[in-house]
Order: structure tokens, then sequence, then C-alpha cells
């Protein structure tokens, strides 16, 4: 009888410690593939959402997508990304809100609305600072662009970087040749009180409304004007309301690139590397593309009989940017942006 006990007790302990060393815990919709520890955690897959306003032909569109690609092949497969174009996800500041609380992992996110979420990004807004996209590029990896990135992990949002939708130039129903040309100007702006301190200081009428809005409000007159980038000009077909188009290149218009805070710091530090690298290389493709892309637009406009007018005389323009520096320089970041790249 004894000896039963002792047998049905040894087959008992048996059981029990086999149990105990499986693992079943997938979390997070992960697998661990087999593996257990240290490995379990690195082999865990995920699949993220990234959400923005764009359409297909735009260049967020495509580093949206060339990011998927990427990311999968850096995480052998474990990283997949939805991606979620044209505010299928909402608007811009839905967005943002659904990265802060987490329910979205990822966005691209135009500067006009991150700004109005960390102050400090209006430092790339500011007027004539930069020459062309290719001097803004050098400035990407500056200590002043990276404390931008940073300051939003006060919003509960990792910041990667930005590229750029273009330069800023003013498509309008009569040529544009000097500031005095401007004043009055009934001109459409993004949502961002840098621009609209800047063109007031020109004695333009800036008014903000969405982008759907902006070709029957320029085929009807209730608006004179608008500030666009080349990109946007041609894909919403400002060309046939008006047919001027200054090359101002007032202002660069950077994309930023965003991240839950609270998923980041879910992962393990590996993942996270690897998802940071991700970014910073297809970034920089992002910036090289955005160079290339936005001659052919100019040709492309020009094409379809764009009268294109180049400012001979910035002077006067950037005169008026002071008044925006001097507005904008009580941010110790903006400040110091300024000063380096002046």
């Amino acid at each position: 009888m004894r000896k039963w006990l002792l047998l049905l007790t040894l087959t008992s302990l048996a059981v029990i410690l086999v149990a105990c060393g499986e693992d079943t815990t997938k979390g997070n919709g992960s697998t661990d593939n087999g593996t257990t520890g240290d490995n379990a955690e690195a082999a865990k897959s995920y699949t993220f959402k990234l959400g923005h306003e764009a359409a297909e032909s735009h260049i967020k569109f495509k580093v949206a997508e060339k990011f998927a690609e990427e990311l999968e092949k850096a995480s052998d497969g474990r990283m997949k990304v939805d991606l979620y174009p044209s505010n299928q996800l909402g608007k811009e500041a839905d967005m943002a809100q659904q990265v802060q609380s987490g329910t979205l992992e990822f966005a691209i996110l135009s500067n006009g609305t991150m700004s109005s979420i960390s102050e400090s990004l209006n430092g790339w807004f500011m007027p004539y600072l930069f020459e062309d996209i290719k001097a803004a590029e050098k400035a990407v990896d500056s200590a002043e662009a990276k404390q931008m990135m940073t300051d939003l992990e006060q919003k509960n949002m990792i910041g990667y970087g930005v590229f750029f939708a273009g330069q800023r130039h003013i498509f309008a129903k009569k040529e544009i040749n000097s500031v005095e040309d401007l004043k009055g100007l009934k001109i459409r702006i993004p949502g961002s009180p840098v621009f609209e301190s800047y063109y007031k200081a020109i004695n333009a009428s800036p008014a903000s409304m969405p982008l759907p809005e902006v070709y029957t409000s320029l085929s009807t007159g209730v608006i004179d004007a608008v500030d666009t980038d080349l990109d946007a000009a041609l894909s919403q077909k400002f060309y046939e309301a008006v047919e001027n188009l200054t090359l101002t290149g007032h202002i660069i218009f950077p994309e930023v690139v965003i991240a839950s805070k609270t998923l980041i710091d879910g992962l393990n530090e590996e993942d996270q590397k690897l998802i940071a690298d991700t970014w910073n290389e297809v970034i920089k493709w992002g910036i090289a593309e955005s160079i290339s892309k936005n001659e052919n637009l100019l040709n492309e406009l020009k094409d379809l009989g764009v009268k294109v007018t180049e400012l001979s005389n910035y002077s006067e323009f950037k005169e008026a940017s002071q008044k925006v520096y001097d507005q904008y320089s009580s941010n110790e970041v903006i400040k110091a942006f300024i000063e380096a790249n002046q």
C-alpha cells in the first residue's frame, strides 16, 4: 500500500513539474514561436497601425509604405504595419490623440498639427530660415531639432524626426513680385499661428481652411490665393482655378514621424532600437525623395500651363520675417534653432 502511494505521489509531482515548464503566455497578440525566457521576448510578433492624412500620390504615403516594407524586412517578418491613409482613422488632431492614448502605434502628422501640441516645433516654420529643402536637411540632426523630438515625450509621444512635403509657395489669381502685391490679398494658410503671423506682417489677409475646400474657394473668389507646396498644388488641381505660381519658398513644411510612448516603452530594448533605426533610414530616404519629387512637380505644373514667377528680391520678405523671429524667440529651443540656421 505504501509503495502504491509513493508511486502515485511521484507521478503527480512529475506532471506538475512538466506543466510548470510550459510557457503559454502570448501577450499583446504576439507569439513566442516555441522559445522561452529572453528568446521568447525577442521573438514576439506584432502588427502595428500607422495613420496619416495623405493620398497615395503624396510623399507621406510613400514614406509610410517604405517604413512598413523595411520594418517587416528588418524584423524577419515579426513586425508588420497596416497603413491607414487619407484620414481613415480621423483627422490629424484625432490621430494625435490616439497616439497619445496608446490606441494608435504610429502616425505621420503635419507640423501644423504637431506644433499646436508641442510649441518648440514651430521652429521649423520660421520664414526664410532655409534656402531650400537641401539646406533644411542639414538641420534635421541638429541638437535643437533633436530637442524638439525629445519635447514630445512630455505628450506621451516618441518623435523619430521629420521629412519634408516641400517648400511653401503662393498660387494666386495675379502675379506676385513684391510685398506690396500681397497687401490685402485673401490667402488660404494652414492652421498655424506662425503662418498667420507671417502674412499679417506683410499686410496680407490670411484665412485658415481645410485643404479640400481650397479649390472651390479659389474658383468662387472666396479667396484670392493659396499658400501651398507643389505636391498639393498639383494633386488638388489649383492650376485649374488660378494660373500664377510665385516661387517664394518662404517656409519649409515638415511632416513629423511619431509613435505612442506607451507602445515603445512596452517593447524590449532590441525592438525599440530596431524600430528607431528603421525610421532613421526611412526618414533619410523620404527627404531625398522629396527633393527629387519637387523638381519634377514644378516641371509638371509648367507643362500644364502654369505661369511661374521667381522673386528677384527677397529682402523685403525676409525683413518682415524678423518680426516672426522676435515673436517666437521666447521659446529657448526656437531661439537656438533660429540662431543656428540664420
